[in-house]
């Protein structure tokens, strides 16, 4: 059944006339009797008396009228819904990170981000590196970030971050003074690290080695959230990641830089057959505000 029809009944039952009716339609009078006159006969029911030249509506024709009102509401609700899908405002987004960008940094940024995209669903994989190169290369993510260096292909690379790892000393710790600590001044000092599956272990091991100083680290952990709770409870000398250094911010921790530095380059991975979306890349925009703005805060 043409849907013609349909629009031509509804135009003459809101506006009372067919001439009223064709010029809303943007069609001549008697175009739009040849709609009526096809519809009744599709119908096989009379849906208006006519005298000279008025339309009446039959009790059919208003039963119709509330179907056709049912059906419109219907398509507006789905072109609406369309127009949101085109916006991206019900898109869903999956994205992998590792957990120093994934415990505090995302969940902060998307407290905001659901601001401005209320209806766009996230789903927030937190995992070691390795597993969100993997889950890039399988087109499983619509994004990742991840430490480099990177071992897999199937996804594109850009440079989101490449500050170094900073020293977490507890405030009430004798380094605590210091402008910066190199690795003479761990010697004898409980030193929290980092175990070989995270990129920084080996770094750090080697900082060590090529100051001639045998790293024995009291402690190793594989998150930079734990290092930084381990400083704060006065169990060592910790180095943490920029993003967690600021947003884990307390009192009771002084950052200070370290040398040699010990880069901390994090890299955003786009899959290579996965489209990104207008909200994930709305996403990507305030993660590098956000990282603009904790840049700043970090000691020089």
């Amino acid at each position: 059944m043409n849907m013609l029809y349909f629009s031509a009944f509804r135009a003459v039952m809101l506006t009372g006339t067919v001439s009223a009716a064709a010029e809303l339609l943007g069609r001549s009078q008697p175009a739009v009797s040849r709609l009526l006159d096809k519809l009744e006969g599709e119908l096989g029911v009379s849906l208006f008396e006519r005298r000279r030249g008025l339309v009446t509506p039959t009790a059919a024709a208003r039963q119709l009228l509330d179907e056709i009102e049912r059906a419109y509401a219907s398509l507006e609700t789905l072109k609406s819904f369309a127009q949101k899908v085109a916006d991206g405002e019900n898109s869903r987004i999956a994205i992998g990170v590792m957990p120093a960008l994934g415990i505090t940094f995302l969940p902060k940024l998307l407290s905001r981000f659901r601001e401005d995209w209320p209806h766009t669903r996230v789903q927030l994989n937190v995992w070691l590196s390795a597993k969100i190169e993997e889950w890039a290369t399988a087109q499983q993510i619509e994004f990742g970030l991840a430490e480099t260096p990177l071992k897999r292909s199937g996804f594109r690379t850009e440079i989101f971050s490449d500050t170094p790892y900073l020293a977490a000393v507890r405030a009430d710790h004798p380094l605590a003074s210091k402008s910066r600590l190199v690795p003479a001044d761990l010697v004898g000092t409980p030193f929290i690290s980092w175990t070989s599956f995270v990129s920084a272990g080996p770094l750090i091991a080697q900082a060590f080695r090529s100051n001639g100083i045998k790293l024995e680290p009291a402690y190793e952990t594989t998150l930079s959230s734990c290092a930084y709770e381990m400083a704060k409870q006065g169990l060592g000398v910790a180095l943490v990641d920029p993003y967690t250094a600021i947003q884990q911010h307390d009192e009771r921790v002084v950052l200070v830089p370290f040398a040699p530095t010990i880069p901390f380059n994090v890299a955003l991975l786009r899959p290579d057959s996965r489209p990104m979306s207008r909200a994930a890349e709305a996403l990507i925009e305030r993660m590098i505000t956000e990282r603009d703005a904790i840049m700043a805060q970090l000691p020089c």
